[in-house]
């Protein structure tokens, strides 16, 4: 099989793994704090990769902005909104409900951004499957004790500001970045995300981390599986079709994530979380699905 038929596959298993990992970091860093050490080591580690693999950089200031200016939408402004919601108290189920707006939000804005025009069974897919991740998670918002703390309407707020802003640095990226090498890029744009996190973090946080194996483990495989691999997979899936079939793709991750926590916490696998996954992959399939001409 080829990378274009595994890439979907790989990104949606790689990307659902950083709801288990965001759970063990956040016991021992602070969110935005593990952001700076994530983004720092990815930098360094593609700057190494592209200086082996003799990777070519942007020849002008013009293409080289572009990428750090997707980075600080695609990773800084995203990962750190929605990091810092969950550290604030916004419980993963409603996190997730607000993930599977994202790929509406995409499907939305580049119909008027770029252009791109959705045949009815795109919007079908789109919008069965954001009802299917709403079921998958709604079992979670409806357990949620009442007595506990509760959810300020800023972070919530901040959440979608989130979503928002991966959804415009996805159509950045697929108007700004259609040409230059994948790796190059990819360096550059976690610069863009240092620049936005580290003042945020110092004005945010005291830059707590108690360092033990577990935090250098959820760092070396967010570093490796998440910002090199997972990344790299999403900048191919854009750069190669409709910008809107690949945010579909995040429709999977909440439901997957559930399946991992049920298997790594056991956390309750109910029978509405398999209906709703079920539902979310046929409307990811119905909006990728090529359609006869």
């Amino acid at each position: 099989m080829t990378l274009a038929r595994l890439a979907p596959a790989i990104f949606v298993l790689l990307w659902s793994t950083g709801w288990v990992v965001a759970k063990y970091a956040a016991v021992y860093a602070d969110p935005l704090t593990f952001l700076v050490l994530r983004y720092t080591l990815a930098i360094l580690l593609f700057i190494g990769f592209c200086l082996v693999t003799r990777a070519k950089w942007p020849t002008s200031w013009k293409a080289t902005a572009h990428a750090v200016i997707s980075g600080m939408f695609l990773h800084g402004l995203y990962l750190g909104a929605v990091w810092w919601a969950i550290g604030q108290g916004v419980p993963a189920a409603i996190s997730g409900i607000i993930a599977g707006l994202q790929p509406l939000m995409t499907a939305v804005a580049a119909a008027v951004v770029i252009d791109e025009q959705l045949s009815m069974q795109q919007k079908l897919g789109l919008v069965l499957g954001f009802f299917g991740i709403a079921l998958a998670v709604l079992p979670k918002v409806l357990v949620l004790d009442t007595g506990a703390t509760p959810i300020h309407l800023l972070p919530v707020v901040i959440n979608v500001l989130g979503m928002a802003a991966v959804t415009y640095g996805t159509l950045y990226q697929k108007r700004h970045l259609q040409s230059g090498d994948i790796r190059t890029i990819a360096a550059l744009q976690y610069l863009g995300a240092l620049i936005v996190t580290i003042p945020l973090a110092l004005m945010l946080e005291d830059l707590h981390v108690t360092w033990n194996l577990q935090i250098v483990a959820a760092l070396a495989w967010s570093v490796l599986g998440l910002s090199m691999g997972a990344i790299a997979l999403l900048l191919y899936l854009i750069r190669r079709g409709q910008v809107s079939r690949a945010a579909s793709l995040i429709y999977l991750v909440p439901p997957l994530a559930a399946v991992q926590a049920w298997l790594f916490f056991g956390e309750a696998l109910t029978l509405p979380m398999i209906i709703g996954t079920v539902i979310a992959v046929a409307g990811v399939y119905l909006t990728n699905r090529k359609q006869r001409a």
